[in-house]
């Protein structure tokens, strides 16, 4: 038994590790080799060689280069075994060309330039996302699905479609020259915020944050705000900053931890500093856009010494100025959520209700119902929507949360 225990927590680490490094391999494959699908069948027979050999040899010094060494060698093998097409025959014959490759566009980094790849205009809005979710952020399908409340095969055939517009269309493997970034920047900052998001809060199961998401999404957001002066882009770097330095304050013994009962000084104040910076960049230039209101509410947030001394009042302000911008039902749920320490949990949860409709699926609309029926005293029917939001998560920490607040009901009332 212990046996099988070391040998599951082996295969575990490096599924991790390949996790981590999923994005960097898939984008160097995709620049060397042009094929987005040779790209992840070489990366996965690397994954099965690693999990063969690793939990017996060990963890190489550069996991990351082992597994591009090894990918990169179980591509030219199956573009060797179908090298008599005369397709394939050319990709063998580039890996021995000494000729400069083309133009790659304005920044030298692979996963940048797979990003504006997989969120060319050619593609869906849909399809941009989760594709760059899947091949730079490594998330299954299963994880997509649930980030866009779709079944899981929906998302399956929505990514295959996305491959085979890519290679039908001839979608260029490269970042946009300088001119024609801004029509393109609006795609990629969804997806940049996304992976950001599935990082911060995992959707699946296993460790409930994931580092090596936020700082690639914080890493590729440095590069495009150093590349492209868009105030949309600074308040996106602003917002990524200022929820980052919270994250560490996020989790604790496993379980989630509010915003208001965070350890204000466990946050990392040199990220805020750099955050609230920003912000104030984008204020001085005044063209507001949805992701700079988001960092603006975010510096409210991380100015203030304790949820009670929050301006409460200036974060409705700007939600209100979002739902102008973004008029989603999200928005005003969050909207929301903030009305209350002003209004008081009464009017908010009417406002909550309004959005039933359209956000039953959505877990963190019966959290936030839950959270307003209990502080009414109506504990059955908090425990009730705790318990649907218990079923609408899977990330662990956040489970662990929703049901110690639904078990202090149920203990109060026996």
């Amino acid at each position: 038994m212990q046996v099988e225990q070391r040998t599951a927590e082996a295969a575990a680490g490096v599924e991790q590790v390949f996790r981590a490094e999923y994005g960097r391999l898939i984008a160097t494959l995709v620049r060397r080799f042009g094929d987005i699908d040779l790209a992840e069948e070489a990366a996965g027979e690397a994954l099965l060689i690693a999990l063969e050999k690793w939990p017996v040899s060990g963890v190489p010094p550069n996991p990351g280069g082992w597994l591009t060494t090894t990918a990169g060698n179980r591509a030219i093998d199956r573009i060797r075994r179908e090298r008599q097409r005369d397709t394939k025959h050319r990709a063998a014959a580039m890996l021995y060309d000494d000729t400069p490759p083309e133009p790659t566009g304005p920044v030298t980094d692979d996963r940048l330039r797979l990003l504006f790849t997989c969120c060319h205009p050619a593609l869906a809005p849909e399809a941009r996302i989760a594709l760059t979710l899947r091949l730079l952020g490594g998330l299954t399908v299963a994880e997509i699905a649930r980030a866009f409340l779709v079944p899981e095969t929906t998302m399956a055939q929505r990514i295959t479609r996305a491959k085979r517009k890519i290679a039908a269309a001839k979608v260029p493997y490269r970042v946009p020259e300088a001119e024609d970034l801004p029509a393109r920047v609006d795609g990629v900052l969804t997806v940049l915020y996304l992976i950001f998001n599935e990082g911060y809060l995992a959707s699946g199961e296993g460790e409930p944050i994931r580092a090596e998401l936020t700082g690639e999404a914080i890493r590729l957001t440095r590069v495009l705000h150093q590349l492209l002066d868009e105030p949309e882009v600074t308040g996106l770097l602003a917002l990524v900053l200022l929820t980052e330095a919270r994250r560490e304050a996020r989790v604790r013994d496993g379980m989630l931890v509010t915003l208001a009962d965070q350890d204000r000084g466990g946050w990392d104040r040199a990220l805020i500093a750099e955050g609230h910076t920003l912000v104030r960049e984008c204020l001085a230039i005044g063209r507001p856009g949805r992701y700079q209101v988001l960092a603006a509410i975010n510096a409210v947030h991380t100015d203030a010494p304790s949820t009670a001394a929050t301006d409460w009042t200036q974060v409705v302000a700007l939600y209100d100025q979002l739902r102008r911008i973004d008029p989603s039902p999200i928005v005003a749920l969050n909207r929301a959520v903030a009305l209350a320490e002003l209004d008081g949990p009464s009017v908010a949860l009417a406002e909550v209700e309004a959005l039933g409709d359209r956000l039953d699926g959505y877990h963190p609309w019966h959290a936030a119902r839950a959270d307003l029926l209990r502080r009414l005293g109506r504990s059955a029917e908090a425990a009730d929507a705790y318990l649907a939001a218990i079923e609408l998560t899977d990330n662990g920490a956040e489970r662990a949360y929703l049901a110690r607040r639904r078990g202090e009901l149920v203990g109060a009332e026996r």
